[in-house]
Order: structure tokens, then sequence, then C-alpha cells
């Protein structure tokens, strides 16, 4: 069963491989706590650069390129990292820094206009994140064929969606599933898609944790450790931005 997560989906195949090239055993396989550590430091890495953009990027003047060339610039490397399987520390701790960046900036113009926000979509995506993790120690949840052909489909119809709607914006300047503008009104199904996403993001750690721990218990070398934080903070970036946009349109 693989992951919802489009970082991490082909992780299984990438550990097959291996074990067949290399045999079992042929380098030090990762463990639970070495995803856990590197997850840690790259979340770290991520709130010590958002904090210093938040401060340092003037907001009028730097906004609209530190947005636009932060985000092409994550989009890129997810891509790069994911479809080549990169394990490579310093890379990833790029798109960390890219993101931070990216997010002290676009933060720091949610919260100028909703005082608060910030705090309330940090707690909340932690909140999500730690509450699916017990969910699955208890195994209240389970990752099934069935959970993550589901989620899968939600979010890739999700980002599908996005992106038309991004397009139609920038060419008519119409807002439709979703809302850009910090102020404007929005209706009823910028609401539904928002909420739709935190769910699906939300059971997609189920699905991630899952494929972590069979990673571990199959063996992969321990620098797959790090792409498996890579594909987890990806998880965490995507939560945060559907949480503090669907708090923005409930304080309008």
């Amino acid at each position: 069963m693989r992951s919802a997560n489009a970082v991490l989906t082909r992780l299984d195949d990438v550990g097959r491989t291996e074990r067949q090239v290399l045999g079992v055993g042929a380098a030090e396989a990762m463990t639970v706590d070495d995803v856990v550590t590197r997850t840690v430091g790259l979340l770290l890495l991520t709130g010590v650069t958002a904090a210093v953009a938040w401060v340092v990027v003037p907001q009028a003047v730097w906004l609209s390129a530190a947005l636009a060339g932060t985000a092409i610039a994550g989009l890129v490397l997810v891509l790069v990292i994911s479809l080549k399987q990169i394990t490579n520390p310093p890379l990833i701790a790029a798109y960390a820094v890219l993101q931070g960046l990216l997010l002290g900036v676009a933060s720091r113009a949610f919260e100028l206009i909703y005082p608060g926000i910030v705090v309330q979509a940090v707690i909340g995506t932690f909140g999500v994140f730690l509450g699916m993790a017990l969910l699955y120690r208890a195994r209240l949840i389970r990752a099934t064929p069935r959970l993550a052909r589901l989620v899968a489909g939600t979010l890739i119809g999700i980002l599908a969606i996005s992106l038309v709607n991004l397009v139609t914006y920038l060419l008519t300047g119409r807002q439709g599933v979703e809302a850009y503008s910090l102020t404007s009104r929005v209706g009823w199904l910028p609401y539904l898609i928002s909420v739709v996403a935190i769910i699906a993001g939300a059971f997609s750690f189920i699905l991630d944790f899952d494929l972590v721990e069979r990673s571990v218990r199959a063996g992969l070398p321990r620098r797959y450790a790090w792409f498996c934080a890579f594909g987890l903070l990806v998880g965490l970036i995507f939560l945060y931005w559907q949480i503090l946009r669907l708090l923005s349109y409930l304080r309008r």
C-alpha cells in the first residue's frame, strides 16, 4: 500500500530495488527515531527561517517577489527531490529554508490583517498532526488500500482544481474555489474546498506513518530517514496553508 503523500509514494519501490541490488544489511537501517529527529530538525529550520523572514523582509516592497520566487523554487525542489528520490540533507534543508521564507512573508501578511491568526494556524496544524499520530498509535484508524485511494484521489483533485483556479485568477482576476485576496468576501465553495483539503491532509498522515513504519521493518538504509522527514514536512506545510486559509475565511 502506497502513501497518499506524493513525496513518499515510491518509497516502497525504492527500498525493494536497493535490497535486491545491495542485499539486506548492506547499509545501516533507519529507525523511527531517525525519522523523528530529522523531521524535528527540518521543522526547526523552517520555523527559524520563517521568523527571520517575518522580521527582515520589507512587507510592502518585497511581498509579491518573495511569495512568487520562493513558491516557484520550493515547487521545483519538491519535484526534483520527489522524482529522483534524493536523500541529500543539504538539498532537503534548502527546501526547508525556502519554505520558511515563504511562510514567514506570507504569514506576516495574514497576521497584519487578522491578528492572532498565525498562532491559531500553527496550533491547529500541530494539533491535527499529533491527533492523527495518537489515533494511528492506538490503531483506532488503520491504513487500508481503500483509505489510500480515497485520500490520494481527493488530494490530486484538490491540487488540480487549485491549479485551474490559479490560472483563471491570473488571466481574468476572478476568484473561484479559492480566494487569493486576503480581504475579499468568499462564498460557500472555498469553505468546502478548505475543509475537504484539511480532512484529506490529516488522513494522509495515517498513510505516511504506516509507510515509514513498514520501511523501517523492511530495513531501508538510514539515509532514507531524510526522505521520510522531507515528506512529512511537505504534508505539514500543506496542512498549515489550508488551515490558515480557512481561518482567514472565517474572520472576514
